[in-house]
């Protein structure tokens, strides 16, 4: 993508011809790159509860593991056993009933699911997540970079009278107040500035309040930009009850309609389109099927334009015009209800309901640097098919992780058996605990191979 002067341009940005000097305004340690690199590091320290509670169990069986060998070695002692075969009984069982495979059942298939999910651009910040992201049964999305494309592109400039503005005035105007924000919809509205060949001024006293809009001062006006409802407030002078119009019509069109007022004063109405991702419905139907639970989609814009696009994806629950909070209300209430909702966003506006889900997926491209910093997982490729792949990549793991369980009980169950009821060699002994620990750790590790993601994703059905 081109970049222009002021724009903000990411570590390893290639400078095609010409003289270039760049502004450093972050610290290396802030670099995308650097953050995901410490997001790795940080996801192979984490424990996920199960191993947790094993370990926490670990530490209880080894002490009476401890006793109970000292009772395997002296009880013969007291009714005349020979020393020898009493101590060789005893290492072996000490050796049988040892945990090893058991503390090792949990962290392989996890770790082996989270590195299979970063080679194919999923990044899974711990092992706690990549266990939880199993557990969902609910899913919620965001609208605009998550369910679209992110690219939404300003299709409409209706003026209003009695401004005295032309389109490009009040374009300019609009995009140096949008300038600031990373939000996708400002994006647009500055894109759409820049292909007119239009100079933006500087703006000064920025603002965002999310889910409502930006304000700023440019060229002498207070300009803000935001949505019909929050700006207009239901005012009934009659340039309100214009805009208000205007917005109505674009909404009835499909398209989100942003307000531009001056001075407090409604001076215009742009109409913004984003596209539908050409995997969404796919991918809606596999978390339904997944979860068991229709998806949701809740977004900040108008309801003709969310329920539009949520019927071209398969979606039928649809909240619209919601705030920051309210999000996060809509997840609440489907936690409350007993569910595990899983949030997908990428913008400023989703960081709170992100925060507040029992797991938040943001979408790496276009999402903004809160809702990366506050995900529990990150789609690098911005594929939204890899969200329930994921999910059944996680399921697969835990069903590992009990597998491993079962393998390591009835290997140390077996051992210690023949060891107290019979005579067990202690050469065979020290084969059949290793050789389960070698059996975990590999099955574990099965998760590392490509034909692990691709048999995730059909059972997804992406």
């Amino acid at each position: 993508m081109a970049k222009g002067t002021g724009d903000e341009v990411f570590a390893g940005t290639i400078n095609g011809t010409g003289a270039l000097r760049v502004r450093v305004e972050r610290d290396a340690s802030d670099s995308v790159i650097a953050r995901m690199v410490t997001m790795v590091e940080e996801a192979s320290r984490t424990k996920a509860p199960t191993q947790l509670f094993i370990e926490k169990v670990e530490q209880r069986y080894s002490l009476g593991m401890v006793a109970a060998t000292l009772a395997v070695f002296l009880v013969p002692l007291a009714f005349g056993a020979d020393l020898t075969g009493a101590l060789l009984r005893a290492m072996t069982f000490m050796i049988v009933a040892s945990p090893c495979a058991v503390v090792l059942a949990t962290m392989p298939p996890l770790l082996s699911a989270i590195a299979n999910a970063g080679r194919h651009g999923v990044l899974v910040k711990s092992a706690v997540v990549m266990e939880r992201l199993g557990q969902v049964d609910a899913v919620a999305l965001d609208k605009t970079g998550t369910l679209t494309e992110g690219t939404p592109r300003v299709t409409d400039i209706r003026l209003l009278a009695g401004s005295g503005l032309d389109e490009n005035a009040l374009l300019t105007l609009a995009a140096a107040a949008e300038h600031p924000s990373e939000h996708p919809l400002a994006r647009a509205v500055v894109d759409a500035a820049r292909e007119r060949g239009l100079a933006l001024p500087a703006a000064a006293d920025f603002g965002s309040a999310p889910g409502i809009g930006v304000t700023a001062t440019v060229d002498g006006y207070a300009i803000a930009v935001g949505a019909p409802t929050r700006l207009l407030n239901g005012a009934v002078d009659p340039a309100s009850v214009r805009a208000a119009a205007l917005a109505e019509q674009l909404q009835d069109g499909g398209r989100t309609a942003v307000v531009v007022t001056a001075d407090g004063r409604p001076i215009g109405v742009l109409g913004i389109a984003d596209r539908l991702r050409p995997d969404a419905a796919t991918t809606v139907m596999s978390l339904g099927a997944l979860t068991g639970t229709a998806p949701m989609l809740f977004t900040g814009d108008n309801p003709r334009a969310a329920t539009r696009l949520a019927a071209e994806a398969g979606i039928t629950d649809v909240r619209a015009g919601l705030l920051p909070q309210d999000k996060v209300e809509a997840v609440r209430a489907r936690e409350r209800a007993g569910r595990k909702v899983l949030v997908i966003g990428d913008g400023v506006n989703d960081a709170p309901a992100l925060a507040a889900a029992h797991t938040g997926i943001a979408m790496g491209r276009a999402g903004s640097d809160l809702a990366l910093e506050t995900a529990d997982a990150v789609i690098v490729r911005d594929e939204l098919a890899a969200v329930p792949v994921v999910v059944a990549l996680s399921r697969r793991a835990r069903g590992l992780v009990v597998q491993n369980l079962v393998i390591a009980a009835v290997f140390i169950t077996a051992l210690v058996v023949w060891d107290l009821a019979g005579t067990l060699p202690l050469p065979l002994g020290v084969l059949g605990h290793e050789g389960s620990t070698v059996i975990v750790g590999l099955n574990g590790l099965r998760l590392l191979r490509d034909g692990a993601w691709k048999r995730a994703r059909a059972e997804a059905g992406a």
